[in-house]
């Protein structure tokens, strides 16, 4: 599964953070998303996918 992020749509809640935090970081001056990886680790599927889920701006995207 590949992850993308559309940084101009996040409000920087933070929630993708709390649920994979392998995969995504903020940034310091403002929390916009990061994205650590553009591939899903193997045993972080569950956390992304409730990032995902729990993004309030739907700005996280998975393709298979």
């Amino acid at each position: 599964m590949e992850i993308s992020i559309e940084q101009d749509r996040c409000v920087a809640a933070g929630q993708c953070v709390a649920a994979a935090p392998e995969v995504f970081d903020q940034r310091d001056e403002d929390g916009i998303v990061v994205l650590l990886t553009s591939s899903v680790p193997d045993g972080t599927e569950e956390g992304v996918r409730h990032a995902v889920a729990v993004c309030p701006a739907q700005a996280i995207h998975l393709q298979a």
